[in-house]
């Protein structure tokens, strides 16, 4: 797949090498999940100059400081000693390098030193204080694990803390790119085809590219190449998540899956688990790791007890929902049976990604200053009233724009709709012009 978007992040990139060459050494923190692109990015921003690349795997330090010599001669045609054994003395060797030559430095997983060596940070901090200032090094530093990234840049009690110059996190492309993604590789697309990519892959780069490259531009051929023998995306959770929640995994994984399959209230989740408590880990999901957020009515107040829990990757929750729910389908090998239960659902499971397409869509827009949804819950009972897709206000004037999101418009009912309109004018913008739309697949 060619190379598409990131026009904002690449600049910066760029603009952060020239100060570097020209100027003295920079350091730039990106993070990002895995499959997002970080390295495909990091190399683009690269091209045409000296660069080396150092991937850290989990290995023995003196292992992995022999290689990484030899990378260095190669990629900068100088001699450094493949008998080095510590990689803050091939760090130094380095910034000595930098002395006299312009170059980019990438360590890639650079959060792996945390498992390897952790005082590396320490002896890395004290030769980028004495050098930075005197040397021509570019250096990049990239990570998928959010949580290890975020500890050894943002933690005030680590040693690089406030070294960068520059921090990057890359989300996922956005629903302008995803179509101009699709459009690319099949210009008589649907919009039924439109929203099963975005709600497999959620704009990751890696996942559109595996699916899109093998022609699966259909719902069904997707779903039938996601849920098949030997496909990556059977395991991707595994990989994406394991590393990041560690040994408490499997309580974590308990609570997404609840998640997924609609017990989205901290009382339901707590029931879907056997009654156990769910507060510390709720919160450790949204805060430190960042895979579920927390969803209020709109214009609610903060402490309101009227809250919902969101998976905030589209694949994630896509897995939670059928591959770790049908786990035993796949130790089984019934490949075909378990696409089948996930075709026949899919009409209801993708209504609710459509409705977080719109909610995107109106984002990119950035004429919006809160986007969020509205419900009421009636006293001594689970049902929610009243309740509202979408609601956008105006970031510049007294207006708000208020849909019902529907697959197809045949199933709207404005009469119904009219009714929550006037309740939620009367509670919240009696004030506001009020704009109304129904929005299907026929808008995406």
């Amino acid at each position: 797949m060619k190379f598409y978007n990131r026009e904002q992040e690449l600049e910066l990139l760029l603009q952060t090498r020239d100060v570097a060459f020209n100027n003295h050494s920079q350091m730039t923190a990106l993070t990002g999940r895995r499959r997002i692109g970080k390295t495909k990015l990091i190399l683009k921003s690269c091209e045409k100059t000296p660069t080396v690349y150092l991937f850290v795997r989990r290995s023995n330090e003196a292992t992995l400081c022999s290689q990484f010599a030899e990378t260095v001669s190669h990629s900068l045609n100088t001699y450094v000693s493949s008998e080095v054994t510590s990689f803050v003395s091939l760090f130094e060797s380095l910034m000595t390098i930098g002395k006299n030559l312009s170059f980019n430095l990438v360590i890639d997983e650079f959060q792996e030193f945390f498992y390897i060596n952790p005082s590396i940070y320490s002896g890395i901090q004290d030769i980028w204080d004495r050098y930075k200032d005197t040397t021509y090094v570019n250096w990049i530093a990239s990570g998928s694990v959010y949580t290890l990234m975020h500890k050894i840049f943002m933690d005030y009690k680590e040693p690089l803390y406030g070294r960068c110059d520059s921090i990057i996190k890359l989300k996922p492309f956005t629903t302008t790119v995803l179509k101009q993604i699709l459009s690319d590789y099949h210009p008589n697309y649907t919009n039924d085809d439109l929203l099963a990519l975005y709600t497999l892959t959620g704009g990751v780069p890696k996942y559109i590219e595996l699916l899109l490259d093998k022609g699966c531009f259909t719902m069904k051929k997707m779903i039938d190449s996601v849920i098949q023998e030997n496909s990556i995306f059977l395991e991707e959770g595994n990989v994406l998540l394991i590393q990041e929640f560690g040994k408490k995994y499997g309580n974590y994984y308990a609570i997404l899956s609840a998640i997924a399959s609609g017990n989205n209230t901290a009382s339901g989740i707590s029931e879907f688990i056997g009654n156990a408590s769910v507060g510390g880990l709720l919160q450790r999901l949204e805060e430190d790791y960042e895979v579920i957020a927390k969803k209020r009515p709109i214009l609610a107040k903060e402490g309101t007890q009227n809250v919902r829990y969101e998976i905030t990757d589209n694949f994630l929750r896509f897995w939670f929902r059928y591959i770790v729910k049908h786990q035993d389908f796949v130790q089984a090998g019934l490949f075909t049976k378990l696409a089948e239960i996930v075709k026949a659902d899919y009409p209801t499971y993708s209504g609710s990604t459509l409705e977080r397409y719109f909610r995107e869509q109106l984002r990119e827009k950035q004429i919006y200053k809160n986007i969020g949804s509205w419900w009421e819950t009636s006293k001594g009972k689970n049902v929610d009233q009243n309740e509202i897709d979408i609601i956008a206000i105006s970031a510049e004037s007294s207006k708000v724009f208020i849909a019902e999101v529907k697959r197809q418009r045949k199933n709207f009912k404005p009469e119904l709709f009219q009714q929550k309109i006037e309740t939620v004018r009367t509670r919240l913008f009696f004030k506001y012009e009020i704009e109304t739309a129904c929005l299907t697949l026929e808008d995406m």
